[in-house]
């Protein structure tokens, strides 16, 4: 009797079993703990691991987004032989670790990293945020203990998506509260169309924004509707884009974000068709290069808000689960005081108590007092303000920089104020604002700190309005009105309205300018 043939899918299954089972052994498994290098606690962080050709290691496992994942401490991964590069972050206070691992065929690896707190500023009272948020929120819990952030609202409705609308039940209360204070509210909504993103925060169910057309209705629908909700909070996600000059004209807005979701850990996005700020107002890409120069144009143009007499906070957003950016990435620093208190955070961010950063953590006084603060004085002598910081940095930072109503009015070298922690002194004879502000040297995006403004209000003009910086609003109010483009006559017209509201408000500003 002949020998029963075997057959060809047969034969297929076993050579696939077979040189699965050979993988298998030949792989390695990847065991690493993260610990507090002080008490050798596990702490829960994020790690950026690639292979030896660069490529980023992914798991189902844990949080992951775009290059790297978050785990409460510890993991196990099975991984090819070979060597991995990997960098370890645990939020802006502490030590980052970075490294090379081996992984050997069919054993395991142990590898411990250790982080070292470098610095505790919450006991100087100031408590972080992140307000364009776009992770899952059943995993906000644990990234918001892997990035040691407090405030952190999850955007789950943002224009034709929507998380509640499919038969998922609105919560009760859509604050969540963490151990440690940790706070994440799920109700947060994001408005982006053609004239930009506005955010907003404190609403207790979404907001019905799903239109087919990018430019009707005109966000300036919902702003207002939004309003009528008590403690709401509403956000322009960027400085440049094409609305915002009539977002701010509005009265309305609560923050503007100078530390945006353009500015990523490892480059700043770039869209040189669109002259680099993706549908937005572009700038002068030969003044300002890329990749530093995105990060000049959106302070150029918070400087001209602040030189047209408004008074507006900056805040912060990644744009996490939408960018690259870990959670917390950018971030907006909020003196509080030592206990942290939520409803106080928020106060405090649009009293302007604060500071944004991406790296470098930048603490101000001006004669003791933090950002926000309004100085009043008399005009008959110049006023003096002594300034002082504490600054942490791990990229290295050439100049501490003063900015006076927009220019740069002194650049103090890191080394000098090393020796001795003061800035000097500012002076004003008339109305203003100043800040204070640390660029880092770091070659491939734009990272840096800056305070929120002081305000000094001198004599019978408390306020200066800059006939330049109000001009530069009427003018791109009216460039932005020569683009829309929307063909019913009605629609068009429903739209630009609310351009109109702001031309006479800037045509205003430019009226009542005091200076240049």
């Amino acid at each position: 009797m002949k020998p029963a043939s075997t057959s060809p899918l047969l034969t297929v299954l076993l050579l696939t079993a077979t040189i699965s089972s050979a993988a298998d052994k030949a792989a390695g498994n990847l065991h690493l703990s993260v610990v507090d290098e002080r008490t050798g606690h596990p702490i829960p962080a994020r790690i950026h691991l690639k292979n030896g050709d660069g490529e980023e290691v992914k798991t189902t496992d844990h949080p992951h987004h775009k290059g790297h994942f978050t785990f409460a401490g510890t993991f196990d991964l099975q991984l090819p032989p070979g060597s991995y590069n990997y960098e370890i972050e645990h939020g802006q206070q502490w030590s980052m670790a970075a490294g090379t691992i081996l992984v050997l065929p069919g054993e395991v690896t142990e590898h411990v990293a250790r982080l070292r707190e470098l610095i505790d500023i919450t006991r100087e009272g100031w408590w972080s945020g992140d307000l364009h948020v776009h992770r899952p929120i059943e995993h906000m819990q644990l990234l918001m203990d892997a990035e040691d952030i407090h405030v952190a609202p999850s955007i789950t409705w943002w224009n034709q998506s929507n998380i509640w609308r499919d038969g998922r039940p609105l919560p009760e209360d859509p604050l969540v509260r963490f151990p440690g204070g940790r706070c994440n509210h799920v109700l947060a909504g994001e408005d982006e169309r053609e004239g930009g993103a506005l955010l907003y925060f404190h609403l207790h169910r979404p907001m019905d924004i799903r239109s087919p057309n990018r430019e009707f209705p005109s966000p300036m629908k919902f702003l207002a509707e939004a309003r009528g909700h008590s403690r709401v909070h509403l956000d322009i996600e960027k400085p440049f884009w094409w609305d915002a000059p009539i977002w701010l004209a509005s009265g309305r807005i609560d923050s503007i974000g100078i530390a945006n979701n353009h500015m990523c850990r490892d480059w700043v996005y770039f869209n040189p068709k669109r002259g680099g700020e993706a549908w937005g107002k572009p700038r002068d890409v030969k003044r300002l290069r890329h990749p530093h120069g995105n990060g000049y144009w959106t302070q150029e143009i918070y400087y001209h808000a602040l030189n047209a007499g408004l008074r507006v906070p900056p805040s912060a957003g990644s744009a996490s689960g939408v960018l690259p950016n870990p959670l917390g990435y950018n971030r907006v620093w909020v003196h509080v005081g030592k206990s942290f208190d939520r409803d106080q955070w928020w106060n405090n961010l649009r009293a302007g108590r604060s500071f944004v950063s991406n790296g470098p953590l930048l603490r101000a006084t001006a004669n003791g007092r933090l950002p926000g603060h309004v100085f009043k004085h008399t005009a008959d002598n110049p006023l003096r303000i002594d300034l002082a910081a504490e600054l942490f940095t791990r990229d290295p930072i050439s100049d501490i920089e003063i900015i006076k109503n927009g220019l740069i009015a002194a650049r103090i070298p890191y080394s000098e104020w090393r020796k001795t922690g003061s800035l000097g002194s500012i002076q004003f004879t008339e109305s203003g604002w100043f800040l204070i502000r640390a660029i880092t040297d770091n070659p491939i995006t734009f990272r840096f700190a800056s305070t929120a403004p002081y305000y000094v209000e001198i004599g019978e003009r408390p306020r200066r309005i800059s006939k330049a910086s109000s001009q530069f609003f009427l003018d791109w109010v009216r460039e932005r009105m020569e683009r829309v483009n929307l063909k019913d006559p009605a629609q068009k017209e429903a739209v630009l309205k609310h351009h109109r509201i702001a031309e006479a408000f800037w045509k205003e500003k430019v009226s009542q300018a005091n200076v240049d």
